[in-house]
């Protein structure tokens, strides 16, 4: 388990809890810790983007459209856009847009730097759908075409993720929402974009300059616990327990109701995992509810891989071990692992790999006395340890079609699986995708190649002051969507 260095635990320790009273002035910058890398711009066509440099990214560069304070989508370089061709065909009308030296952004730039981002990101986190795009083209100086090798009603979920913002590559520049103030250190001093038909001498109030940090979980807490922040974002399970330990007031605590995959995904179907009865019980062994309620109280349970119906043709698909009464479960699956020890004649052990942190630790607690209340023998790993038998899964969805959350799914899962989510992915009309969804939605839970057990954990601290944060379901905050406009 990672320790806090020294500074940041004594800090945490002497400086009073910061409540409401001991908030900063409304007066002066917004000051944001964001987790992750204190590096914040990076060009994601050539590396993956942490949340830090995301948030970065989005303040400074916009794609064509982009999502709002509640996870919506709203214009950005695009003022408007249209779908046709059984949504293979995606029209964006461009509105006016400059970069920091002045010059307007042009339908050309856009084009190019799209083309880029889509061809160059294949270690991206986006790579696997962004290829159904065929081509980008500037049909006139004021529109571009996105035409789709397949159809995809929700393609603007994935146009307003950071990754495809636009931007000139060597100086990250962008044409807002934020300008980077130049010359400054200590993360970036950003200031508002200048809006067409405004004064170009005038100087925003200091409240609408935003300081922009990346750190650690810990350093940002430390920070805002001695009101030297207004927010941070991009807090998961890992670092969840350090709110608490800081004494954070439950006034500035936020979670987002975050949809996404937090679950075990099997990674071999090979000794005990090797047969969909003895997958399923492991997840009738685990008790989701008390799990979830131990480590945050209103934490949202999951028992299936898909949150809702989406873009499928059914309901999502029930596993085949809901059918067993809760109060049964935990007997069949103790039952199951009795008779695969007798007629093996030996232990059952199950490793599984976990990221790090304190909030890590309190999951495989509680997964580790799950194993053991069932006669198997746990071992935690690390992620990416290619000995593990089950891997945590803990994403946001990018965009809200079920074929993400089954290709996410889809670790170990049965060669008839994986055809029908690559059949989703290639069907040629909408009708045949949410039918090739639905089926491999249902042939995923019958074999029981992923665990459930909850929604993604995602957490924010918040000052009073940032009256327009709102909790949503890509737990995404936009700097620009925090204080009254």
């Amino acid at each position: 388990m990672p320790r806090l260095r020294l500074p940041l635990i004594a800090l945490l320790l002497t400086v009073s809890a910061c409540g409401p009273e001991g908030q900063r002035r409304d007066d002066t910058p917004v000051v944001v810790s964001a987790i992750g890398t204190a590096k914040l711009l990076a060009d994601p066509s050539e590396t993956p983007i942490d949340t830090a440099q995301a948030v970065a990214l989005a303040a400074t560069a916009q794609g064509l459209v982009r999502f709002d304070g509640n996870g919506q989508i709203e214009p950005a370089l695009a003022e408007r856009w249209a779908v046709f061709d059984d949504a293979r065909s995606y029209i964006f009308r461009l509105g006016e847009a400059t970069w920091p030296d002045g010059q307007p952004v042009t339908a050309d730039e856009i084009v190019r730097v799209l083309r880029r981002a889509v061809a160059a990101n294949r270690a991206s986190r986006l790579a696997p759908y962004l290829a159904v795009i065929e081509e980008i083209v500037e049909m006139t100086p004021q529109v571009i075409e996105v035409r789709l090798k397949s159809p995809r009603p929700d393609l603007l979920n994935l146009f307003a993720q950071p990754e495809l913002a636009v931007f000139r590559a060597r100086s990250f520049a962008g044409s807002g929402p934020f300008r980077i103030v130049p010359g400054r250190r200590d993360g970036l001093l950003l200031r508002p974009a200048e809006e067409p038909g405004d004064d170009p001498k005038a100087v925003p109030a200091p409240q609408e300059y935003v300081r922009l940090r990346g750190e650690s979980a810990a350093a940002a807490i430390a920070r805002f616990r001695a009101a030297a922040s207004d927010l941070v974002l991009g807090g998961t399970i890992g670092d969840w327990p350090i709110v608490a330990a800081a004494g954070i007031a439950p006034e500035n605590i936020r979670l987002d109701s975050a949809i996404g995959l937090f679950g075990l995904a099997v990674l071999h179907r090979e000794g005990f995992l090797s047969t969909p009865q003895n997958r399923a019980a492991i997840a009738m062994a685990i008790d989701r509810a008390a799990l979830t309620a131990a480590i945050a109280q209103d934490w949202a349970t999951a028992e299936t891989v898909l949150p809702a119906q989406l873009d499928s043709a059914a309901p999502p698909a029930p596993g085949s071990w809901m059918t067993v009464a809760p109060d049964q479960r935990r007997a069949l699956a103790s039952q199951r692992v009795r008779e695969w020890r007798a007629v093996h004649r030996g232990p059952v052990e199950i490793r599984i790999a976990l990221p790090g942190g304190p909030g890590a630790t309190l999951l495989w607690g509680h997964l580790a006395a799950t194993m053991v209340g069932i006669g198997i023998t746990p071992v935690r790993l690390g992620l990416g340890d290619p000995r593990a038998d089950l891997e945590l899964v803990d994403r946001v969805a990018p965009y809200d079609s079920g074929r993400w959350y089954l290709d996410q799914a889809c670790r170990a899962c049965s060669p008839d699986t994986a055809t029908l989510i690559a059949a989703a992915r290639d069907a040629p009309d909408l009708y045949n995708r949410q039918h090739r969804i639905a089926e491999a939605d249902a042939m995923l839970a019958s074999d029981v190649a992923f665990i459930p057990i909850a929604r993604p954990l995602r957490w924010s601290i918040v000052a009073l002051r940032l009256v327009n944060w709102q909790g949503n379901a890509r737990a995404w905050h936009p700097l620009n969507h925090l204080r009254k406009q």
